[in-house]
């Protein structure tokens, strides 16, 4: 029985190493997804979000689109374009 609980831990070790990579990759762009919203959170008035996005490179048209729904924080942070505009950099 000892034996069984010793080999069991190795290979529980082993898929444990294996399986952290995709487990930090999620929690990594967790992460990302939150400080976006925090920014965006900051952006308190629709028309310095559009300011904002556009100031970072977003068009005009997509910029006021995005700044002007009612959309929740979480929900406007894993928007494709707020997602490019508040990039890793």
């Amino acid at each position: 029985m000892n034996r069984v609980k010793i080999y069991m831990r190795g290979w529980m070790n082993y898929y444990g190493i294996a399986d952290m990579k995709s487990n930090v990759k999620a929690m990594n762009s967790w992460l990302y997804r939150r400080i976006r919203m925090c920014i965006w959170k900051q952006w308190k008035l629709p028309r310095t979000r559009m300011r904002k996005l556009a100031g970072l490179g977003v068009a005009e048209h997509n910029a006021a689109t995005i700044a002007y729904d009612r959309k929740g924080y979480w929900f406007n942070a894993g928007n494709k374009a707020v997602n490019w505009a508040l990039n890793k950099d």
